[in-house]
Formats: structure tokens, C-alpha cells, sequence
């Protein structure tokens, strides 16, 4: 049977491993796998951190098949049974290239010249770089629209711009994204960083593509994204200071006179001639080469009312050197100043004061808060911004500034109407979120303890037909609200909303999303002295985030946090909570033993609960989870017998057979463990019979599932065949 068991798919197993397919199916297949290397070496091994550790465990495992004729049939079996690891990407679809497209031939032939040189083992990677509106994001559309022969086999495009924060996402966050984009299901995503850069390269290997990751700020966020294929050119696009990255250096280079009057024309259209003649030689001054700039203010001569013209900078001779502009004179920001000049005083007010926030995105809710008025009329004044160029229009009825954009109207807002009246408009905007998200968490998980609300938002869970996709388009703004309520010193608001995106995290596994709003709120816990139930509450949630996007050691401090904050506030249920998600934590890294003693632990806490004492309600159930979780442990430690028994009584708990209201998904979960647990004791008719249970149990839906079990049959077929 040794040679069924090539070391090779040894080790391309256990590197998938814990790196692989995220969620709870992802987690019985590192659950199986542990306890077959424990059976294989004879001892508890814990699951390597890195690739190294792992290539080494596959050696030890390896050697021991070839006097294990038996055991080396389990480990055929498991590598047959376990899922694809690289789904079928697709081929993208990339946002259109702007239609006034000019004057960029020489960057795109450089462009071009990149991808077709001699590949000679060095990754084809380009930095597009340019200032603010210069237009490197329509090079690279531009690039992808007339690279369809070029990169047959896909053309991606990941914005980093809507995202909180001036630095944007973590690395993980941009892998998980351009993954997204590559159509792949969330089921099949890797939790882990590493997990996600081995699917890409797996994705694109010997593929021909084009990557194109727009706003990028740090080195960080593309390294992993350096394809490593001959055919992959990734083109990194940065607005503003480069930063230092092993590529070809592009700049993107003002528009020339000539080409700047094409633009305007183009943009204006010929019905507006005389009004471009007229106003053509201040709109170059003012715009000095910046395409954005050029195009807001082309568009604004369209418009029947042209206002006062803000004064051009100090003149400058036909064909003379465009300098660079930075600061309250870069032409983003003048068009902006001029373009508000186009606005009503409601409609410029609105705009100023929402910009105060920061956020990501805007919806119409937000604005109307912003500026003390009704939904429909900011929806209104909204569309008047964008049409003078203020704004952009996002799916799903939202909005965006340009940053430059952004900044030059916070800064007149403050100027204009003062520190005080600006706070004011913050909190509101704050205010508002909170009621937004908060009944939003009520409605996605209206029976757990961990949504309940402040008296003041219990009445609005009702009205919330969606509570998970509420949660999903805010969960960027709620991030930076969490530090603009910092900077505020509004501690509740801080905490309440990272609470807020728990269902997010638990039912839809955003967590790349939630993590930097739970980290900022669990220091600001910390710093502010918080609450030791809230304290907990939030170590809690941070240290969920952390286990499932395979950060253990994180993990494991911020539960560790949890249990100490729960005890102090005297929270028996909170506090077994927490300890039963330490022993999650050592499950998932296969210390079984440690695994066990914290389950063991987490029930004797809950059952302290007495009768009439929150928490008492839930008690059975959270007993009959503390028992299955035993199970698995068990099964881990080699302790089939009792294994059995546990994830027994956990499906007469969940088969409500014991007077509890049955649960389908539970009780298909605990007889996937069972039938798991039957299978390593040798009882595969057994396992069978709880497969198929399980299967009737589960909608056409949960594909994962029914494609582990399927995976697991096949697993108990072929044992009992060789058997």
C-alpha cells in the first residue's frame, strides 16, 4: 500500500491541512487528519505552525506506512476523500475603461512591453504610480480592456479604496479579495494567509493573466501576490508616494496641453463648444495636467449655470513643464472647491459635514444625520453631488469621496461652521450607526445573549428584514466609526458597535471585515477600563475572529483575556463560553488532552448555573454542545468508546429526543462526528447508517457538508472493503 501514499501528496495534504477550506467542515477535515497522525506516530502531535514543520511531520508519517500496510489504507483513503483543493477560477470581470481615454500610449506600450519581455525566472510586476486623479487607475482598465488576447485565461481587478482606515487591508483581507473575484466560493476560501497565497498560486500557475490591485498603500499588501508564473503580470497601482516594491517603475505623467483640450472636448461634448473655447485656457491652469480634475471640470461647463471661477495659480506659458501640486492647490481639491460653487448651500452643507466622517461609503441614512434632514432629501442632494463630480455613485444606492475630495471639504466644513457644530454633526453620523447595526445584530440572532441590546435600541430589531446583509454593507463604516468614536470618547458607542458584528462574524464568517473594528475596541476595553462583562464580551468575539482566520496563539490570548474578564464580573455563563472556546482552540491544533480538560472545565462552569439565574434557560443545550466538543476530544485522544457515548447523547439532545425542541443542523454535525468516531473504531456499518441520517438531515444547500460526508462514505467503504 506504500506506494499508494506518494510522499509528495503526503505533504501537498498536510499543507493544505488547517490551511485549507475554512469553516466547520474545513475544521472535521484537521480534526480527522490529527487524529490519524496520532494513531500513525503512536503520540499527540500537535498541528505545525509553518510549511517547514509540516514537510517534516509528512516525512515522520511517511516513514512509519511502509511497516503499516493497514494504516497506510487509512491514509489512502483519507488523501481520495478529501476535497479538490483548487476549485476553477473565473476569468473576471473588470470595470469598463474610461470612455475619454487620452494621451496614455506610451504607459500602456511600457505596460505591454512588461508583460511580453523575456521571462527569465523574474516575476512580471509593474507599479503604476501617480498623484491623486493623474489617472493610473484608467491605465490599468485601459490595459485590461485591450489585454483580452494578451490574458485570455483572466483579468482581475481588487480596489483597496473602500475600506477604513488610510492604510488599508491586511494582506489576508487583499488575498481574500482577489479570490472574490476569482469567483471563488466562500466555502472553498482558505481562513489562514498562507492557506490563501498557496490557493492563488495554485489558481494561476501556468495560467495567462493580468492582476491589478488600484490604491494600494504598503509593500505588504501585494508581496504575496508576486506571481511566481510566466504568464501572470501583476500591475500594483498607487495614488500618491510609491511604496518600495521589487517591480518596473511606471509613472503616469500629467496630461499635456494638447491632450488636456482632447479631454475637455471629448468629455463636453461638441454642443458646448463655445462655452470650451471660453473657458479652456483658466480650466488648464487650474487642472495642470490632473485627468480627474479635467474631467470634473469638462463635465461642469456642460452645466447651464457656471458660477464663479475660483482664481487660476500664477500663470504659466503655453507647452511649459507642468509642476507637481500637493496640498490645498492640488487640482483635485480646487475642482472640488469649484464644483461645490455648482451646489445649493443644503446641497454643499450636506456634503461638507458628511466628509467629516471619513467613511468608506455613505448612504443617504448617514448624510441625512450628517446634516439634520430627512432621508429623501439627502438622497437628493446627494444625487446633485454627483452630478458636479463631489461624489461617486456606488451599487446599492451608496456613495464615496475621492480622498482629496474628502479632505478638502472636511476642511471647509471646519472652517466654516466651527468645531462645535462639526462634533455635533459627527455624533449624529455615530448616533446613527448605532441604531442602524445594533437591531440589525438583534434581528440576524434575535435568541442569543450575545445581540442583546441597550433598552434604548430593543424596539428597531423588528423592523429589520435582514439583519446579516445590513451588517455586510456597513461593516466598513462601523470600523471607522469605531475610531472615530475613540477620538470622540464616546467608550459606549465604541464598544456597542464592535459588539454589533457578531452575527457577521459567526453566521456569514467576515471576518477578515470585523477583525480591525473587534481589535480596536477590545485595547479601547482595556485602556478605558471598561465593563468586565463588555471587556469579555469583546475578547470573546476578537478571540473567535483570530481561531478562525487561524491565529492561534493570538487566539488563544484574547480568550485567555475573556475568561479572566468574565470570572471578575461573576458571568458563568460568559466565563464557560470562553473556556470552552480555549478548548476549541487546542482541538483545532490537535492537543486533545489540553482540548478535553477545557471542555471538562467549560461544563462543570455551566453547571453552576442555578435554577432562575441567567443563563439557566439555555442550559441544557449549552451542555448538550459541551458534550459533543468532548466527543471530538475524545475521539482525538484515541478514547473511541467514550467518544461514542458523548456524540450519542448529543444527538438525542439535538433529535429532541430529551424534550429539547429538535435542531436539524446540530444534530447532523453531532452524527458526522459520531459516524467519524464509528469509523476509527473499526464500525463502518455503523458510521454508514449515521452518514445517511445525517444527509437527510441537511438541505441541497450545504454543499460542503454533503461533500464531506460523501468524502467521509468513501472513506468507510473503502475500509470496510479492505477489511
Amino acid at each position: 500500500m506504500l506506494e499508494v501514499v506518494a510522499l509528495s501528496a503526503l505533504t501537498t495534504f498536510l499543507l493544505g491541512v488547517g490551511n485549507g477550506a475554512a469553516g466547520e467542515i474545513g475544521k472535521n477535515l484537521t480534526l480527522s487528519a490529527g487524529a490519524l497522525v496520532r494513531r500513525t506516530l503512536g503520540r499527540e502531535t500537535p498541528l505545525p505552525a509553518d510549511a517547514e514543520e509540516r514537510r517534516a511531520l509528512a516525512g515522520r508519517v511517511h516513514a512509519r506506512l511502509g511497516n503499516d500496510p493497514r494504516r497506510a489504507g487509512e491514509w489512502a483513503l483519507m488523501l481520495e476523500s478529501a476535497p479538490d483543493e483548487a476549485p476553477e477560477p473565473s476569468r473576471g470581470a473588470m470595470p469598463p475603461a474610461p470612455w475619454a481615454f487620452t494621451d496614455r500610449q506610451k504607459v500602456l506600450k511600457r505596460l505591454m512591453k512588461e508583460a511580453d519581455r523575456p521571462w527569465e525566472g523574474r516575476p512580471r510586476v509593474v507599479l503604476l504610480s501617480g498623484p491623486p486623479g493623474s489617472g493610473s487607475t484608467s491605465v490599468a482598465l485601459r490595459l485590461g480592456a485591450q489585454g483580452r488576447d494578451r490574458f485570455p485565461d483572466g483579468r482581475y481587478y481588487v480596489d483597496l479604496r473602500d475600506t477604513a482606515g488610510e492604510t488599508g487591508p491586511e494582506p489576508s483581507a487583499v488575498l481574500l479579495r482577489l479570490l472574490r473575484e476569482m469567483d471563488v466560493a466562500a466555502d472553498r476560501v482558505p481562513a489562514t494567509e498562507a492557506g490563501r497565497e498557496r490557493l492563488y498560486r495554485t489558481l494561476t500557475e501556468g495560467r495567462r493573466a493580468l492582476v491589478v490591485i488600484d490604491h494600494t498603500t504598503s509593500s505588504a499588501q501585494v508581496r504575496a501576490l508576486v506571481p511566481a508564473t510566466p504568464g501572470v503580470l501583476l500591475v500594483v497601482v498607487v495614488s500618491g508616494p510609491p511604496p518600495l516594491v521589487e517591480a518596473e517603475r511606471i509613472a503616469v505623467p500629467p496630461l499635456s496641453d494638447r491632450y488636456a483640450k482632447q479631454l475637455v472636448r471629448k468629455v463636453a461634448g461638441p454642443d458646448h463648444a463655445a462655452r470650451v473655447k471660453a473657458g479652456l485656457p483658466g480650466v488648464l491652469d487650474r487642472c495642470r495636467g490632473n485627468a480627474f480634475a479635467l474631467h470634473t471640470e469638462a463635465r461642469l461647463l456642460t452645466r447651464d449655470e457656471p458660477g464663479p471661477l475660483p482664481a487660476p495659480p500664477a500663470g504659466r506659458a503655453p507647452g511649459a513643464a507642468l509642476p507637481a501640486v500637493t496640498g490645498p492647490d492640488h487640482p483635485v481639491r480646487t475642482a472640488a472647491r469649484l464644483a461645490s460653487l455648482r451646489l445649493g448651500p443644503e446641497a454643499v452643507r450636506l456634503c461638507r459635514l458628511t466628509a467629516l466622517g471619513g467613511w468608506p461609503s455613505v448612504s443617504a441614512v448617514i448624510a441625512a444625520s450628517a446634516a439634520g434632514t430627512d432621508g429623501a432629501t439627502a438622497a437628493r442632494l446627494l444625487d446633485e453631488a454627483v452630478a458636479v463630480g463631489l461624489l461617486e455613485p456606488l451599487p446599492d444606492l451608496r456613495y464615496r469621496f475621492r480622498p482629496e475630495t474628502r479632505r478638502q471639504l472636511a476642511e471647509t466644513a471646519t472652517a466654516e461652521y466651527g468645531l462645535g457644530a462639526c462634533a455635533d454633526a459627527v455624533d449624529r453620523m455615530l448616533e446613527t450607526l448605532l441604531g442602524r447595526v445594533l437591531p440589525a445584530s438583534r434581528a440576524a440572532l434575535p435568541e442569543s445573549w450575545r445581540t442583546e441590546l441597550p433598552p434604548r435600541y430593543r424596539g428597531g430589531a423588528d423592523e429589520v428584514p435582514d439583519g446579516i446583509a445590513v451588517l455586510a454593507a456597513e461593516v466598513a463604516n462601523v470600523a471607522r466609526a469605531v475610531v472615530l468614536a475613540e477620538e470622540h470618547r464616546r467608550t459606549g458607542t465604541v464598544l456597542w458597535l464592535a459588539r454589533a458584528l457578531w452575527p457577521l462574524q459567526l453566521k456569514a464568517g467576515h471576518w477578515d471585515e470585523v477583525l480591525p473594528a473587534l481589535r480596536d475596541a477590545a485595547r479601547h476595553a482595556e485602556e478605558s477600563r471598561a465593563d468586565e462583562r463588555m471587556a469579555g464580551a469583546l475578547h470573546f468575539q476578537l478571540a473567535h475572529c483570530l481561531g478562525e482566520m487561524g491565529r492561534t496563539e493570538q487566539a488563544w490570548r484574547a480568550a485567555r483575556a475573556a475568561v479572566t474578564y468574565e470570572r471578575a464580573a461573576g458571568h458563568l455563563r460568559g466565563e464557560a463560553s470562553a473556556v470552552e472556546l480555549l478548548g476549541l482552540l487546542s482541538l483545532n491544533r490537535w492537543s486533545y488532552e489540553e482540548a478535553h480538560e477545557r471542555f471538562t472545565e467549560a461544563e462543570a462552569v455551566y453547571r453552576r448555573i442555578g435554577a432562575g439565574e441567567e443563563g439557566a434557560a439555555d442550559l441544557p443545550r449549552a451542555l448538550a454542545l459541551a458534550e459533543r466538543h468532548r466527543g471530538r476530544a475524545l475521539r482525538g485522544m484515541g478514547r473511541t468508546e467514550e467518544s461514542r457515548r458523548c456524540l450519542e447523547n448529543a444527538v438525542d439532545f439535538f433529535a429532541g429526543r430529551t424534550g429539547a425542541p429538535p435542531e436539524a443542523y446540530n444534530r447532523a454535525r453531532s452524527l458526522t462526528d459520531l459516524a467519524e468516531t464509528l469509523h476509527e473504531s473499526g464500525d463502518d456499518t455503523a458510521a454508514l447508517a449515521r452518514i445517511a441520517e445525517a444527509e437527510t438531515l441537511l438541505p441541497s444547500s450545504a454543499t460542503p457538508h454533503l461533500a464531506y460526508l460523501a468524502g467521509l462514505r468513501r472513506r468507510c467503504v473503502g475500509s470496510a472493503s479492505a477489511g
